[in-house]
């Protein structure tokens, strides 16, 4: 089986989850840190709505530079509303996942560099840059929005079973 293959039903179950993650946000809540380090509530909403996008460029190109020299430095997505951060989730998943469609094994063997100031910060197969920077950074970051929602007493939806919010029993327990 080519590889893209074995990688889309992940990636769909993944983003599926995430996105009912994404649905709870509380737009009134996008200025929102639970700490003085830690990123805004809509920024990390942004963050997670941009990071399927990268698959695009993993499949499409040989390396990013994020703050290429003499260039103009990556800018994060800015989210005002949970109507517009759903709209660039979904439109980045069906992007993302039209790229690893079309994906062949050779290209997803090639290696894949992200660059900060002509810097490279790491080199992978694309097939590993699409699991660890796309995938699992999602993931990553679905876990700490699950952390904010709770810290704003929004219920938290299930992940890989269901939340303590959608067992009440559990809760209790």
């Amino acid at each position: 089986m080519p590889m893209n293959q074995m990688l889309l039903p992940e990636f769909d179950m993944e983003m599926a989850k995430t996105r009912t993650f994404l649905e709870r946000a509380p737009e009134d809540k996008f200025g929102w840190k639970p700490h003085e380090k830690s990123m805004t509530l809509g920024r990390l909403v942004g963050h997670i709505a941009e990071m399927p996008g990268w698959a695009t460029y993993t499949v499409d190109t040989e390396s990013l530079d994020i703050a290429p020299v003499g260039g103009p430095k990556f800018e994060p997505t800015v989210i005002n509303s949970r109507k517009q951060l759903l709209e660039v989730f979904d439109k980045n998943i069906a992007d993302a996942r039209k790229a690893i469609e079309k994906a062949s094994d050779e290209n997803l063997s090639k290696p894949w560099t992200l660059l900060s100031g002509g810097n490279a910060i790491f080199t992978m197969p694309r097939i590993a840059v699409l699991r660890s920077m796309v995938m699992n950074h999602v993931i990553h970051h679905r876990a700490q929005l699950g952390v904010y929602l709770r810290l704003n007493n929004v219920a938290v939806p299930g992940a890989y079973g269901p939340s303590a919010d959608e067992m009440p029993a559990m809760a209790a327990s």
